[in-house]
């Protein structure tokens, strides 16, 4: 919400409190402040000018050429583009040299060969958003009051002047989306008590009750509801001031009916809504549920199908108005509207955000019902609102309100102790200091001794609990000045759980080689979700996403490190190697009535060059080598190595069909490694890229218990070297088991040591060479006990693929 330091010093006396002191000490008492904008910073040598004369430009259809009084002695001639420029009309004007919106400097110049000194200014030109200009003025140029003075910086007239407070309104300090609401925190803090203005209501003999009838089928729906009614009234503009107010909040000014409800709506939270009495074609409002098919045009000329979800107002037969989100097209107020049907109500909040939810209409009207409103204000509001339009647009309010349903606000009573609030605070404040805070917040209270009977006003109906009002002592005396204290009593000394230390082990091990750690959004596009997944699961969908990039929950760590990827490259950065511990969400279920599996990950990825060139090596680009060797002494460290086996991946779409492999844990499909397809790589606009994923549970779970070690031994190995012809299609992990299997208890360690296919090679066949070493930790080996060993090795490699022994 956008605060007016202007508006807030008609209530309260903030002569010696700055806007950013107050914003300061908004904050430290909970409320917290997002900016402080002043509309005019950054803007100069902008003023009131007159246009005098305005003819058409000789060789243009659309530039005008103005001559205008800027208080000078004399006109300054200026060419404008404007289609509502026109002469007698005050208006903004940039002289040359100065700055407007976007820090754009103006010049003395010619424009098709006519001369120009300086600007007729937008509001767009000097800062304001489309959203908030009003629409006769949205296609030209702003008209000023007629009593605003040339040569006068323009910025008083607009309000430009005023310091906008920018608040941060938690769901539960509701209290504070109004004016009013402000006012009572500001006022609590400086120890004042806000002074409103009210506007005395002039009622005419008629009753409302013989022009309208109202009724509520549901006091549950609406538990306050009422109409008033102002005849005779005149649609026209609103004066400046209450535009530039409007403006100032995010507002667009309508005309003076309009601008009057959002304007009670700013100053009381309240909202309101204007009804056009003639174009209802009724003389009853019904409050009732809308009926399945019904379909009502909203303002912004959409046709929305309504079901009995949603609270609808009616005349009776048909809908009028979406309740609580957005009136219809059909009874708005118009130019010609002369008698107006005000409607106050308070709304069931939960049916309300439904239908917020439902429509994606989002309004100011619909956040404030969400959160609830003053249900004492209503009332006041509507009466506010009545002669506020009487005293801007004429008419005479018809005497009394029609009401369908009301209610009684009535204080809360809340208890609580001195010694309570200490407790909690860690304080040691007395009796009178806790009077002084509850007098300042404005709620009356009884005290026998040191426990108190604390009346809350209906304005702040958050309070309701003992811990609610410690929360305002707190709050009023300032967390600043709450002490810091220790627990008292024995203290543990904490420690990491068996899975916090392997993740740390795993981030460790990961960083020594050189990756840093990313964290990217849980959120992402359906597309990315599906991407590097290797097991079936259907996608997790937000029901109301904020934007479709984040829409459905992630399946895969992969698709966010490559968006980090593409960033890098995008910059330069030539060596990247990222990793990344967290979530996916697996959902096998219908996901509107299931919760998705949290599986633990952990990924990483690499591009770009693993060494670049200096005066001793050459530049070195990462591989798919790279990658394993990362894992492999991953699986080395986490005593899980003997467990883990690679296997091609052929069915990825988003791998290299030639370059990537599942990995295996035992019998459990853990993760992958491999190339980024080169279609994907270039999707997501990357160079050639290796990644990895793995189920980071599974792998700590088998690594438990595992710690294990070997002494050197203190008699030699020694190593035999063997290589076979066999079919291209035999992996090396196929032949590296094999071996282990069938050369015994000595075989410490084998190694792959050449590849080869080409000449003097048969078609479909590959060479393949490998190391193995043996040793025996008791005893000297013999060369008998080896050839042995090997004998059998070679037997089984024959056996199980026919391998060629060369």
């Amino acid at each position: 919400m956008l605060v007016s330091y202007k508006w807030l010093n008609e209530y309260l006396d903030l002569s010696k409190v700055t806007a950013k002191e107050l914003a300061d000490q908004m904050s430290l008492t909970g409320i917290e402040v997002e900016a402080v904008t002043r509309p005019m910073d950054g803007l100069k040598k902008i003023v009131v000018g007159e246009v005098k004369e305005c003819v058409p430009h000789p060789d243009s259809d659309h530039l005008s050429i103005c001559q205008v009084d800027i208080g000078e002695e004399e006109l300054s001639q200026i060419v404008c583009g404007a289609p509502n420029v026109k002469a007698g009309i005050k208006v903004i004007v940039a002289l040359p040299g100065s700055r407007i919106a976007g820090n754009v400097k103006i010049k003395k110049g010619k424009m098709r060969g006519q001369v120009s000194n300086g600007m007729i200014c937008s509001l767009q030109e000097i800062g304001y958003t489309d959203n908030v200009i009003p629409k006769e003025y949205a296609e030209g140029i702003q008209y000023l009051p007629e009593d605003a003075i040339c040569g006068d910086q323009v910025f008083k007239y607009l309000d430009m002047d005023d310091d906008l407070i920018e608040l941060s309104i938690t769901p539960n300090r509701a209290d504070a989306l109004s004016m009013r609401g402000v006012a009572y925190e500001v006022g609590a803090i400086y120890r004042q008590t806000p002074q409103f203005k009210d506007l005395s209501l002039v009622e005419s003999n008629q009753l409302a009750s013989d022009k309208i009838k109202v009724s509520v089928e549901d006091t549950n729906d609406a538990p306050s509801y009422q109409i008033r009614v102002i005849e005779n009234v005149k649609i026209a503009p609103s004066p400046q001031w209450l535009q530039n107010r409007l403006m100032n909040a995010g507002i667009r000014p309508i005309n003076n009916v309009v601008d009057v409800t959002n304007y009670v709506l700013m100053l009381f939270g309240q909202p309101l809504h204007a009804f056009d009495y003639d174009r209802l074609n009724s003389q009853e409002i019904v409050v009732r549920r809308a009926k399945a098919g019904e379909t009502l045009v909203t303002l912004d000329d959409e046709t929305r199908e309504l079901t009995p979800e949603q609270i609808v107002i009616t005349n009776g037969k048909e809908p009028v108005a979406l309740a609580g989100v957005m009136g219809g097209r059909d009874s708005e107020i118009i130019e010609s509207t002369t008698t107006v049907a005000l409607e106050a109500a308070l709304f069931e909040p939960i049916a309300i955000r439904k239908a917020s939810k439902a429509f994606n209409l989002r309004s100011e009207s619909s956040a404030r019902f969400e959160k609830c409103i003053n249900r004492a204000t209503v009332s006041q509001a509507c009466d506010f609102a009545a002669a506020m339009i009487q005293q801007l647009a004429g008419g005479e309010v018809l005497a009394g309100a029609v009401v369908g349903s009301s209610v009684d606000a009535k204080d809360v009573t809340v208890a609580v102790k001195l010694e309570r609030i200490n407790q909690y605070l860690g304080t040691d404040l007395t009796v009178d200091q806790v009077d002084e805070i509850f007098t300042a917040l404005g709620f009356t209270f009884e005290r026998n001794e040191t426990a108190y009977q604390v009346n809350v006003p209906p304005r702040r109906w958050d309070i309701s609990i003992e811990a609610d009002l410690i929360e305002e002592v707190a709050r009023i005396y300032g967390y600043n000045q709450l002490p810091s204290t220790l627990p008292s009593g024995e203290t543990v000394a904490g420690s990491l759980t068996p899975e916090q230390k392997a993740l740390r082990k795993i981030r460790t091990l990961l960083e020594g080689d050189g990756l840093n750690e990313a964290i990217s959004y849980a959120l992402t596009t359906e597309e990315k979700s599906k991407q590097f997944t290797f097991k079936d699961s259907i996608v997790t969908r937000l029901d109301w996403p904020m934007t479709e990039d984040r829409s459905v929950l992630r399946m895969n760590l992969i698709s966010g490190l490559l968006d980090d990827v593409q960033y890098n490259v995008a910059r330069r950065n030539t060596q990247i190697a990222l990793y990344e511990v967290g979530r996916v969400f697996y959902q096998n279920e219908n996901p509107k009535k299931n919760l998705p599996l949290e599986e633990n990950h952990i990924a990483f990825a690499l591009s770009g060059q693993w060494q670049t060139k200096d005066w001793q090596t050459a530049n070195e680009k990462v591989d798919f080598y790279h990658a394993k060797g990362i894992l492999d002494q991953l699986f080395e460290k986490l005593s899980v190595a003997d467990e883990i086996k690679y296997e091609r991946a052929q069915n990825m779409k988003d791998l290299h069909p030639g370059r990537s492999a599942y990995i295996y844990l035992g019998e459990e499909l853990i993760g992958f490694v491999g190339q980024v397809h080169p279609t994907t790589a270039k999707a997501y606009d990357i160079p050639e890229t290796y990644v990895t994923e793995l189920n980071v549970e599974a792998l700590i779970a088998a690594s438990f218990g595992k710690f294990s070690f070997k002494p050197v031994s203190k008699f030699p190995s020694m190593s035999r070297d063997i290589a076979m012809l066999v079919s291209e299609k035999i992996s090396n992990q196929e032949v590296i088991s094999v071996i282990k299997q069938a050369a015994g208890r000595f075989l410490s360690d084998v190694a792959i040591f050449d590849v080869y296919q080409g000449k003097n090679i048969d078609l479909g066949f590959k060479s393949l060479a490998y190391s193995l070493t043996f040793t025996n930790p008791e005893a000297t080996l013999t060369d008998e006990e080896v050839n042995k060993a090997m004998e059998k090795v070679t037997k089984a490699l024959t056996e199980n693929f026919s391998a060629i022994i060369r």
